[in-house]
């Protein structure tokens, strides 16, 4: 009976290393498609030639063509293979495809549409949590508050913190959806050097001017000037930041 086992834990082993070679592949042919390599309405390589290149089995390709169409990216056509399908159909808040738009060169198209999503969302999330805010997260918002004005000789500690006091009033105002979708948006391009920026002190400075604002307006329970005080931090920090001389192709 030894055998057999022997067998099955031979054969489970591979299976097991198969997800992050698929995962890899994934990961290559998204970015190529969403950076144009293989435009819309073109066919991928063939199995062979892309099991060649990536050094894998066809089971790994097959599962990364899966992935892929699950991602909108391509479709299986009879008689043309797979094939690359227009952007209107990609899931563009997939985490790959975020991250692969925000490579290209029009990327500051994605991220001015980023801003507006974000001031759309965050207003209405600061609204809502100036009227559902308990004590506890009052306080927390306020302490946040007070750690940033210590580290704004610090701009990536500042950063860091920046997020951890957008998230309090995330949270405080229990919009689930709101939440991830600015969680996902975000996290995918604060890797931007365009999202991010080069912060001097003056904008550290008056970036934390802006968050003492919202911070006031949510401890004051005052709905509208939270909604307020949050577009006029977003928009304003975005135009701050955002190259003077950048074009949108």
């Amino acid at each position: 009976m030894s055998n057999p086992s022997a067998d099955t834990t031979a054969v489970s082993r591979p299976l097991r290393r198969r997800p992050p070679l698929a995962e890899a592949v994934v990961q290559s042919l998204a970015t190529a498609i969403v950076l144009g390599e293989h435009p819309p309405g073109t066919a991928l390589p063939s199995a062979g030639v892309l099991c060649d290149r990536y050094e894998v089995s066809r089971t790994v390709i097959r599962e990364a063509t899966t992935t892929l169409a699950e991602k909108g990216l391509v479709a299986t056509r009879q008689g043309w293979g797979t094939v690359v399908l227009d952007q209107d159909q990609w899931s563009l808040l997939d985490p790959l495809v975020l991250d692969a738009l925000f490579q290209r060169e029009d990327r500051l198209v994605f991220l001015d549409n980023l801003i507006e999503i974000r001031t759309t969302l965050e207003c209405a999330m600061a609204a809502r949590a100036a009227g559902r805010i308990d004590d506890a997260q009052a306080a927390a918002l306020a302490a946040k508050l007070e750690e940033l004005a210590a580290l704004r000789d610090d701009a990536t500690a500042y950063a860091r913190a920046d997020i951890e006091f957008h998230e309090l009033i995330h949270r405080a105002s229990q919009d689930a959806f709101g939440r991830a979708i600015v969680s996902n948006i975000q996290g995918k391009a604060l890797r931007s050097p365009q999202y991010n920026g080069d912060p001097t002190r003056e904008d550290i400075e008056l970036t934390h001017r802006a968050h003492a604002r919202v911070a006031a307006a949510l401890l004051a329970r005052d709905a509208d000037a939270a909604a307020d005080a949050m577009r006029e931090h977003i928009t304003s920090s975005w135009a701050r930041r955002r190259p003077a001389d950048a074009g949108d192709a």
